[in-house]
């Protein structure tokens, strides 16, 4: 899924300010904070789209050609993507 840089500053500065707000820790220096979810939230979202394709893919590359928003492909999509993230240490 593609984000806007505008998207991921306004989900790190939201979750800053949760974070903060919440007093689930203390944030002594805002900015360098910002800047550093700024970052981890575009590397995830990276690590989506890398994921995407790579099923994408796999279910392209089944012979029979699986029509993109069947139930099959609903399926397929979720199990190879579950696959991806195990086998990346993303989820267990």
């Amino acid at each position: 899924m593609r984000f806007s840089e505008e998207r991921i500053l306004y989900l790190a500065r939201e979750s800053l300010v949760r974070i903060r707000d919440e007093r689930l820790a203390e944030i002594g220096n805002f900015p360098l904070a910002l800047r550093q979810a700024r970052d981890i939230i575009a590397q995830w979202a990276e690590k989506g789209d890398e994921i995407d394709a790579a099923v994408r893919r796999k279910i392209t590359s089944i012979k029979r050609g699986i029509v993109e928003g069947s139930a099959e492909w609903n399926l397929l999509y979720r199990r190879y993507r579950d696959e991806e993230l195990r086998k990346r240490g993303i989820v267990r």
